[in-house]
């Protein structure tokens, strides 16, 4: 399934809701499918059972559900009956499903409206080796020992189609095409063989980056701070992972800028697997749902590495088989075109 965090009007003003993608264009959702059941069932309380059993926040839900996907699983089963019945809506004409091409009043969001922590891990060698090279250096023999990651910001994230920030202090801004990981399980100290039954599923990262202050920041080493800290882009969708059929993902991954083709490569180059960092950032650390895990920038996966460098209202798609296409604007530092 592809989950989705959108806006739309509704009879109490604009509202943020959980979707879930049913065809290519139809996403259905998710409460007002639970509103119709108990609305069936007799209850006079439906919509507040529905709030209950699925939260119209995505970060509730996954905070709340005992098997997140396999109740979501069971909400398409529920939406498919109703769908063959004719039954489009709750008794007060809530839609239980909407065509994304004729509804141009919903808008996508970043798919995770809440986020615990953010942890970005460094695990492509050909990325971090170029990196490093640029600095003159090898690669340190600690980065073959763990799969380093640092922590950043909850707040600065954003999603489909919004302008990306440019800061006032960087004249580099850098975009870094990665894989992402939601957690959908808590845990602590878990074994690789368990890891990833705590992964609710995937989508694309886009780690946005100021190199310059990024750059002065390292040769302190502390940070990144200044140099991350503003900004990052998760989207447009969660794939969960039952359509990975519960296994590490191994995932085409390509960044287009202006629809020029400047990265590519693949999720399974990483020198750590999935299991390997979720086992290692719970290590005496409690991992919990909603927490996102970057995988880290892909080799050839940023400007950085190529030496060429985005502009304002230059257009970004990254894509990655199997999740989608995140697009993006790049803004400019006084947040004008």
């Amino acid at each position: 399934m592809k989950v989705i965090t959108f806006e739309k009007s509704s009879h109490f003003g604009r509202i943020i809701k959980t979707g879930v993608f049913f065809n290519e264009s139809t996403i259905f959702d998710p409460q007002n499918i639970w509103q119709l059941y108990f609305e069936k069932q007799g209850f006079y309380n439906a919509r507040q059972r529905a709030e209950n059993k699925m939260p119209h926040s995505l970060a509730k839900y996954l905070k709340t559900a005992e098997s997140p996907i396999d109740l979501l699983l069971e909400t398409k089963e529920l939406f498919i009956k109703y769908y063959s019945q004719g039954d489009l809506s709750t008794y007060d004409k809530s839609s239980l499903a909407f065509d994304l091409k004729d509804n141009g009043d919903i808008k996508i969001l970043c798919p995770l409206d809440s986020i615990n922590c953010y942890r970005d891990f460094y695990t492509h060698e050909k990325h971090v080796k170029t990196s490093f090279a640029k600095r003159g250096e090898e690669i340190p023999a600690p980065w073959f020992e763990i799969p380093a990651y640092y922590k950043g910001p909850t707040t600065g994230f954003i999603g489909q189609d919004s302008i990306v920030p440019w800061p006032n202090y960087t004249e580099k801004l850098d975009y870094e095409l990665e894989l992402a990981c939601v957690i959908g399980r808590d845990g602590k100290n878990i074994k690789e063989e368990e890891a990833l039954k705590h992964v609710f599923g995937f989508t694309i990262l886009n780690d946005i980056s100021a190199r310059d202050i990024q750059k002065k920041e390292m040769a302190i080493r502390l940070g990144p701070a200044k140099g991350k800290d503003f900004c990052s882009v998760l989207g447009p969708v969660i794939t969960t992972m039952d359509e990975f059929n519960f296994k590490e993902p191994s995932l085409e991954m390509k960044a287009y800028i202006n629809d020029e083709l400047w990265s590519s490569g693949k999720s399974s180059d990483a020198h750590y697997s999935w299991a390997q960092m979720i086992a290692h950032a719970s290590n005496e650390e409690w991992l919990l749902s909603t927490d996102v895990l970057g995988s880290g920038t892909v080799g050839t996966g940023c400007g950085l590495e190529l030496d060429r460098w985005i502009q304002p209202g230059d257009k970004i798609i990254l894509e990655i088989e199997g999740i989608g296409s995140l697009k993006n604007i790049i803004g400019t530092p006084n947040g004008k075109f």
